[in-house]
C-alpha cells in the first residue's frame, strides 16, 4: 500500500498543479523590445488571407460564433499557414501602433485556429499542449525576428501591457464556448475601435458573459482571471460591464458572485 501512495504521489500532484494553473492567468508584464512603432509610416498590413478563411468557416448560431474546422480544406489550410508565414516574415515594430494592434490580435487567432486544426479531432483547446500543460499558451508557437512566440506572450507580454485595453480579452479568441466570440471580421488598423467595441458589447449582452439565477450572479471567469484590467473590485468589473451592456445595470448587486466557463471547442 505504501508503494502505491508512492506511486500515486507524482499524479496527485501534477493534477494538483493543473488544478491550480487552469484558475491562474499570467500577470501583465511587457516584453520590452515589442514597445517600439513606427507612426510615420502609413503602410497597411494585408490581412485578406486571413478574412478569407474567417468569411468562409465562421458560422454564427444565437450568440455564438463557431468555427466549422471539420470542413477546411487542405487548401485554406495552406493559405492559413500562407498567411501565418507572412505575418511572421515580417517586423511588427516597422507600422503604426493601429497597425501592430490588429497585426497582434489577428496573429494570435489564426496560430489559435491552426493548433486546433493541427491535432483536429479534439474536444478542448486544453488538450493541447505538453504533459502538466493546461493547454497550449506556453507553447512556442511561431518565430518573430528570431525570437520564440507564445500565445501567452502575445496576449501578456505585448497586447495587454502597451495596449492596456480591456477589451483586448473580447478579441483574442481560445476557440472555446465560453470565450468571447471568434470576429468574423480580421481586425486592421482602420477597423480596430469598431470591431473592439462591437466584440465588447457582443458578448456582454450574451449569456455566456453573465447569468442571474436566484440571488446569485454567474458571470465569466475572464473576470475573475484578469480582474485588475477591468476594476479595482467586483463593483468596478460589474461597471466596465455595464459599459458595454444593455438592459439593467450590474453595478451595486449585493447578491452572490459565481464565476464559470465552458472550455468546449467552438464548433458547430
Amino acid at each position: 500500500m505504501q508503494q502505491v501512495r508512492v506511486l500515486l504521489l507524482p499524479f496527485i500532484l501534477a493534477l494538483l498543479v493543473l488544478s491550480n494553473y487552469a484558475h491562474a492567468a499570467p500577470k501583465s508584464k511587457l516584453w520590452p523590445m515589442w514597445d517600439k512603432s513606427d507612426e510615420a509610416n502609413s503602410a497597411k498590413i494585408d490581412h485578406q488571407d486571413w478574412q478569407s478563411i474567417l468569411t468562409k468557416y465562421v458560422v454564427q448560431k444565437s450568440y455564438n460564433n463557431l468555427f466549422r474546422y471539420a470542413d477546411v480544406s487542405e487548401a485554406d489550410k495552406a493559405l492559413l499557414e500562407k498567411y501565418l508565414s507572412d505575418l511572421t516574415q515580417m517586423d511588427p515594430r516597422d507600422y503604426s501602433r493601429s497597425e501592430q494592434f490588429a497585426y497582434w490580435i489577428n496573429l494570435y487567432n489564426a496560430l489559435t485556429v491552426k493548433l486546433i486544426l493541427d491535432e483536429y479531432p479534439v474536444k478542448s483547446i486544453t488538450k493541447l499542449g505538453g504533459f502538466m500543460s493546461f493547454g497550449p499558451w506556453d507553447e512556442d508557437v511561431a518565430v518573430i525576428n528570431g525570437e520564440d512566440i507564445t500565445l501567452n506572450d502575445i496576449e501578456h507580454r505585448i497586447l495587454r501591457p502597451i495596449w492596456n485595453d480591456s477589451r483586448i480579452h473580447y478579441a483574442v479568441n481560445c476557440a472555446s464556448l465560453g470565450c468571447p466570440n471568434l470576429s468574423n471580421e480580421a481586425y486592421d488598423g482602420e477597423n480596430m475601435e469598431e470591431l473592439l467595441t462591437a466584440a465588447a458589447r457582443q458578448f456582454t449582452n450574451s449569456p455566456k458573459c453573465l447569468l442571474i439565477s436566484d440571488n446569485t450572479l454567474i458571470i465569466s471567469s475572464i473576470y475573475d482571471w484578469y480582474g485588475s484590467d477591468f476594476g479595482d473590485d467586483e463593483q468596478a468589473i460589474l461597471r466596465e460591464i455595464d459599459k458595454y451592456r444593455d438592459g439593467k445595470k450590474l453595478e451595486g448587486w449585493s447578491g452572490k458572485i459565481k464565476y464559470e466557463y465552458d472550455w468546449s471547442l467552438n464548433q458547430p
